[in-house]
């Protein structure tokens, strides 16, 4: 058959074609079950991290979560229940358009919605050092106890910050990224929603 001929490329293109396609498929089939364990594993931490749970590596926190965690109502949107230093607390997974794609998060309060106990960022798009900052530790962390009256959170009028945040956990507000209002916005709406699924959920109790 000449390597020139019409025949040839298309027989070649199939061939070529047919083996990469078999190797991805043996590579998918043989890493499925880690990939599952994975993302097991950062749902998990999710979840410990916004109840304030601490834990050390992938056993302990599988067996902390079997510990103090079940299941909420199955459907696309997860939550959980957990009782935490004896208080009991509701968990809700929770998406919402962001600037630049969709942000999810995880978010623990108390089952009436008025208290909440800690975010955890699972997804998010935004441009790094703005709007990708509400994933840090200073900005996820002004939600760690803060108060929520009537199920919200607000951004404080005219508050941006760039590292440091609003201290008081009582007066249901918190402090946007700077330069980046529109994420902040964003990412309040997102915690609003999620405190109102919690109200839900925790009302069926």
């Amino acid at each position: 058959m000449k390597k020139d001929s019409m025949l040839y490329v298309v027989l070649f293109t199939f061939v070529v074609c047919a083996v990469f396609t078999l190797v991805l498929a043996i590579a998918n089939e043989g890493t499925k079950d880690l990939v599952a364990a994975n993302a097991e594993f950062a749902t998990q931490s999710a979840v410990l991290g916004a109840l304030g749970v601490p834990f050390d590596g992938k056993a302990d926190a599988a067996a902390r979560f079997a510990g103090a965690v079940s299941p909420g109502p199955d459907g696309p949107r997860r939550s959980w229940s957990a009782r935490v230093d004896g208080a009991d607390y509701v968990a809700v997974e929770q998406a919402g358009p962001g600037l630049w794609g969709t942000i999810t998060v995880i978010l623990a309060a108390t089952p009436d919605g008025e208290r909440v106990r800690g975010v955890r960022v699972v997804s998010q798009n935004e441009t790094p050092g703005l709007g990708g900052r509400v994933a840090e530790p200073w900005f996820i962390g002004q939600y760690e106890g803060e108060r929520s009256p009537g199920g919200r959170v607000g951004m404080r009028a005219g508050a941006e910050s760039s590292g440091s945040a609003d201290p008081d956990k009582e007066n249901g507000r918190v402090d946007g990224v700077s330069g980046a209002t529109r994420t902040s916005q964003s990412f309040a709406a997102i915690v609003d929603a999620a405190l109102a699924r919690v109200k839900e959920i925790g009302g069926e109790r």
